[in-house]
């Protein structure tokens, strides 16, 4: 019998238990997760950015939690020794008409950013990082690196230390409601809990269906495909290189990204995976291809995006035109400079109307929380999320 079973063993799921033992140290808390080990999907397979908040909406779940969870993580990792560097991000306009909307970015920045940022212009872009081409720029110093996976290993230690239980190679297959508990059903075991957290990212909307939730929304995997710099060109990059965002598209853009364990990723493209944990061009599961292609959603966001879509794919099999695009922020980037590197997916929450859901969602009933939406920058903001969720714990469970 536990009190709490959280699913899920990337940054949210470990931010979640360790936030909920911290309060209610006297409670049975379960972490379950259908791999082997911690941060095995989308938290061990990201870039590593520990994002300022400058994008995000005023006062949304992503912008306080951002910024939050921001300053959470840089004193965690600065206790537990974890990999982390405030290296800093420029973000670059290249062409002149892209000044406007780069102010925009800078004007919200100053809302929520407590920290110091400020518009340079190509001179200083280049003091900053000077193999760097940009008409001007947003210099933003208080973003970073970080090892996720380590944060989460470390985590792991820590929440094993206080009493907290793992149960991996434990794929959740049923949840069922017995009176006031619920009944969490493996390959191999059966867990009764008092309250479920499901944190399973890529398959959130699966296990809220399995609890008797059906959301409105549905996870429809897209895929980060990245290249990294050679060592011989790896003095190019000083921190975090970033375009400026298409307004229209979820994604950040192909950037440059120093990694906290050594060497510097360049990308991502963004293209639809036939597979939600699928990191190769090849990967394929009929049955969640299916399920994709059977929703409204999916076809009215590739209707509204194909272009951009079929520039993304093109990208994704042309390493000439990745080359192109890395080039408009540092011009001296050539195919030789660049070789593969993992790939990552991510868990992109859509609307039947084919609306992207920007923001974390958290819907709660009576015994349960599910995160059906923690996007970027949920790996930053992760330490805060698990407040938010220790708050809505307290409040919808009477704790």
């Amino acid at each position: 019998m536990q009190d709490f079973i959280i699913v899920g063993a990337g940054i949210v799921g470990l931010s979640t238990a360790y936030k909920l033992h911290k309060a209610y140290p006297e409670l049975d808390i379960l972490v379950l997760d259908k791999e082997s080990h911690v941060a095995a999907h989308q938290t061990g397979n990201n870039s590593g950015v520990v994002h300022s908040g400058i994008y995000y909406e005023p006062d949304s779940y992503k912008a306080r939690n951002c910024v939050d969870g921001r300053h959470q993580l840089e004193g965690f990792c600065k206790q537990y020794d974890v990999a982390y560097e405030q290296c800093g991000k420029v973000i670059v306009a290249t062409e002149e008409e892209e000044i406007p909307r780069l102010k925009k970015i800078y004007e919200r920045g100053l809302v929520n950013l407590p920290e110091e940022i400020r518009m340079i212009d190509r001179q200083e872009l280049r003091k900053i990082e000077p193999f760097c081409e940009g008409v001007q720029a947003i210099h933003v110093p208080c973003s970073g690196i970080v090892d996720f996976a380590g944060m989460c290993r470390k985590l792991e230690e820590l929440l094993r230390e206080g009493g907290v239980e793992f149960g991996f190679d434990q794929p959740v297959r049923d949840i069922e409601h017995d009176g006031n508990d619920l009944v969490v059903s493996t390959d191999t075991d059966q867990f009764v809990t008092r309250y479920l957290v499901n944190c399973a990212g890529l398959y959130c909307d699966h296990i809220a269906q399995m609890a008797g939730y059906h959301p409105e929304i549905q996870i429809v995997p897209f895929r980060g495909e990245y290249y990294q710099l050679t060592p011989e060109a790896e003095h190019r990059v000083r921190g975090l290189i970033y375009p400026l965002p298409n307004p229209a598209f979820p994604f950040l853009g192909v950037h440059f990204t120093k990694m906290a364990v050594g060497g510097v990723e360049c990308g991502p493209n963004a293209v639809f995976a036939f597979k939600r944990e699928g990191y190769d061009r090849l990967s394929f599961d009929l049955e969640e291809t299916i399920e994709t292609v059977n929703f409204p959603g999916f076809w009215r966001l590739a209707g509204e995006h194909w272009r951009m879509g079929l520039d993304e794919y093109y990208r994704s099999f042309s390493k000439k035109a990745f080359v192109r695009n890395l080039q408009q922020l540092i011009p001296s980037i050539d195919a030789s400079d660049l070789e593969e590197a993992p790939s990552g997916v991510r868990a992109m929450a859509l609307t039947p109307d084919g609306e992207i859901v920007d923001d974390f969602n958290f819907v709660t009933s009576r015994n349960e929380i599910h995160i059906l939406n923690a996007p970027s920058p949920a790996a930053t903001a992760g330490l805060a999320i698990g407040d938010e969720i220790v708050k809505k714990a307290k409040q919808e469970f009477n704790l």
